[in-house]
């Protein structure tokens, strides 16, 4: 029975990965202990993207999938609540961009529901509150929340925000890659501001979200709206998935001004396993390597492999039929990696517990999670999906 809930996807099993071992008595001893921990606690990981087509009656998250979270992998890993992401990119700021992004935005809502109420209602449920994922983990079931990245579909209705909270959201980040009607985006550092912060919607939506008692999700705006958004907020906000900007200058990241705004405000930061925001040069050295292996492998099976900044150029039905099988070139493509001696380091998890080490230090344990964006780019050497690791002989996730 799980008695205790922390933020955090595994935290002192991840530390404990960080740690440099003495002796093959003191590994066995910590991953012992910490695999108790993780067992007692009730894990939780906050930002999960989901791909509808796995949400259907013949592909669905029941089976074992090639996704990073599925329920076999989160069972296996005693993986508690995965929040599942309603995520949208950011389009045109007219009607028929935001009528566009609604029409994704409840296809995903639908499918989290499918999942809860006609796959698995034995297996999970759909959580709005801690109260329901107490009942829910003391019952032997797995938790679904919903998060909201981006909230262009919106439009310019805030009555949406009630809407979407009756449909199950419990945060939303007003903005994600480009500037929304709401917010602007970290993207601004580099091509430029469009409301120098929020927007006078994206004021009122701050407003409307506390008394929802919706999360604001501060991962993607920019800092000045995050600093806004703060001035503005009544209740402590968080950043579903970002990492320490002093420790990887990525304008993904929180700097220390940021984390220390962030404690101040009783927030949490959930620290990211996204490669490029844990170590940009290990990670790109490591993608040019992965790159070329997996577009090799693709070629040799007469496939083509298109990187991740392709995708939204393909069709519906080509990035459906791309990704029927960019699972296997990929997990084929970790294979080879694995047992190359001159294959390119990848960020590690140690590398990721420095994230964690920097910002507990900085601004205390209560105020630093951990998040994985799992599908959505996430996942790191050591930390690639959520099940147990027979290699490694501990629990992932």
């Amino acid at each position: 029975m799980k008695r205790y809930s922390l933020s955090l996807l595994g935290l002192a099993l991840l530390a404990a990965c960080g740690q440099k071992k003495e002796s093959k008595a003191a590994e066995e001893t910590l991953e012992a202990k910490a695999a108790r921990i993780h067992q007692a606690v009730i894990t939780i990981d906050t930002h999960d993207d989901i791909n509808v087509a796995n949400f259907t009656d013949s592909i669905n998250y029941t089976q074992r999938l090639n996704t990073q979270v599925n329920l076999p992998k989160m069972r296996e890993g005693q993986l508690d609540v995965a929040w599942l992401i309603v995520y949208t990119g950011q389009g045109p700021l007219t009607p028929e961009g935001y009528a566009a992004a609604e029409e994704n935005a409840m296809a995903k809502f639908e499918a989290i529901k499918r999942l809860t109420t006609t796959y698995a209602p034995d297996q999970m449920v759909l959580a709005t509150s801690s109260a329901q994922v107490r009942q829910a983990t003391e019952e032997g079931k797995m938790v679904a929340m919903i998060g909201v990245e981006n909230a262009y579909p919106m439009g310019e209705d805030l009555s949406n925000f009630e809407k979407y909270h009756a449909l199950g959201a419990r945060y939303v980040s007003l903005s994600h890659n480009g500037h929304s009607q709401f917010s602007d985006s970290n993207t601004g550092e580099a091509d430029g501001f469009l409301h120098d912060g929020l927007s006078e919607l994206g004021k009122q939506a701050v407003v409307e979200m506390n008394r929802l008692g919706m999360m604001i999700d501060v991962s993607h705006p920019s800092k000045e709206a995050m600093r806004q958004m703060i001035e503005l907020t009544k209740a402590p906000i968080i950043a579903s998935h970002s990492s320490a900007r002093a420790l990887c200058d990525h304008s993904r990241n929180l700097d220390d001004e940021q984390l220390m705004w962030l404690k101040e405000n009783g927030g949490v930061v959930q620290t990211v396993a996204f490669s490029s925001y844990v170590n940009t040069e290990k990670h790109e050295a490591r993608n040019t390597y992965m790159s070329a292996l997996r577009k090799k492998l693709a070629e040799e099976k007469g496939l083509k492999w298109y990187e991740r900044s392709e995708l939204r150029d393909l069709s519906a039905e080509e990035r459906e039929a791309f990704m029927a099988y960019a699972y296997e070139i990929n997990d084929a493509a970790n294979e080879v990696a694995e047992n190359d001696a001159e294959a390119a380091a990848g960020v590690t998890v140690a590398d990721f517990v420095d994230h964690i080490d920097y910002m507990v230090d900085l601004i205390g344990i209560d105020h630093v999670g951990i998040s994985s964006d799992f599908d959505g780019g996430g996942g790191i050497t050591g930390l690639e999906r959520c099940l147990r690791d027979p290699k490694r002989n501990f629990r992932i996730g």
